[in-house]
């Protein structure tokens, strides 16, 4: 009977002790710290940078010849006009090395659309010489004329604004492949010599040069593929190409011609002496983007 009523009591105790833990509050675990998710990648924003290439010709060519007018009232040969237009033709081709900066502002549209423009300016020593031999037989004396033509071509500086057109991949939205082109300009310079071997004796020989320098206005156009490590978004790696011209400078040496077969004092130009400059770049160069995710970072509600 004791047995019973001491089983009695235990059972009556770990009732009163279940309704009395079912009345306590319930603890429960604290929820997962919230961690933003990384800003999306966006080629929007602000950059600046440097860049290193190589400028080489793109078939350019220097074109000239002369023109001998005697001296009214001078010589056998008064008024009379010797002339040897076309007398040559030298393929140029610029080249060199060239570097400098650029500024930009892109704006992303989409995941794979990017419009931007961008300005650079760049110092060059891009160059060439060429020479050319000239051979004819003059209409009015009939003695046999030899030449010697030297011409040199120099760009020192030059520069662009172009718009830029990029396309991205949302698998892939580091990587852009742009085209580009616009406006060029630059400090271009034209030199030349042409030296006249009178075919008569004594052999006489007479020059006429000129250099000109001049800040030319042109195009250029072209392309190439821009990369941002994901590990440092705000740079950026780039390698370009582009094909520029800034149109040509025509020039007229004077001379003057002494004796020789005309007998007497001439005057001799070299006319039509039209130098090119057009030339294709290959550069690398690296950009840091002031904001590199733009203002496409998400937004974050406050509680």
């Amino acid at each position: 009977m004791a047995k019973a009523s001491y089983l009695a009591g235990v059972a009556l105790a770990l009732a009163a002790g279940s309704a009395l833990a079912a009345d306590l509050p319930s603890r429960k675990a604290p929820p997962p710290a919230f961690v933003p998710p990384p800003p999306a990648f966006s080629w929007t924003g602000l950059y600046g940078g440097v860049n290193i290439g190589y400028g080489f010709g793109a078939s350019s060519s220097i074109r000239g010849g002369e023109l001998l007018t005697q001296v009214p009232g001078a010589g056998p040969f008064a008024g009379a006009v010797d002339v040897a237009a076309g007398a040559w033709n030298m393929p140029t081709n610029l080249n060199g090395v060239l570097g400098g900066g650029q500024i930009g502002y892109n704006y992303q549209f989409s995941p794979w659309l990017v419009v931007g423009v961008e300005a650079d300016i760049q110092a060059a020593d891009l160059r060439t010489s060429q020479a050319a031999g000239v051979s004819y037989i003059s209409p009015v004396t009939g003695a046999g004329v030899t030449g010697y033509a030297n011409a040199n071509q120099y760009v020192d500086w030059f520069g662009t604004v172009r718009g830029r057109l990029g396309l991205t991949l949302p698998s892939w939205p580091n990587l852009m492949i742009f085209g580009t082109g616009g406006f060029a300009y630059g400090s271009v310079e034209s030199a030349h010599r042409y030296t006249r071997f009178d075919g008569s004796a004594p052999l006489f020989a007479t020059q006429a040069s000129a250099t000109t320098t001049s800040t030319n206005t042109g195009w250029t156009a072209g392309g190439g593929v821009e990369w941002t490590p994901m590990a440092f978004p705000a740079w950026s790696l780039k390698v370009e190409y582009l094909y520029t011209d800034l149109g040509s400078i025509n020039q007229v040496g004077t001379g003057f011609y002494s004796a020789g077969a005309f007998g007497g004092p001439a005057t001799m130009l070299v006319t039509g002496n039209q130098a090119n400059f057009r030339w294709h770049t290959v550069r690398a160069g690296v950009n840091w983007h002031f904001n590199p995710f733009g203002s496409s970072a998400p937004v974050l509600a406050k509680y």
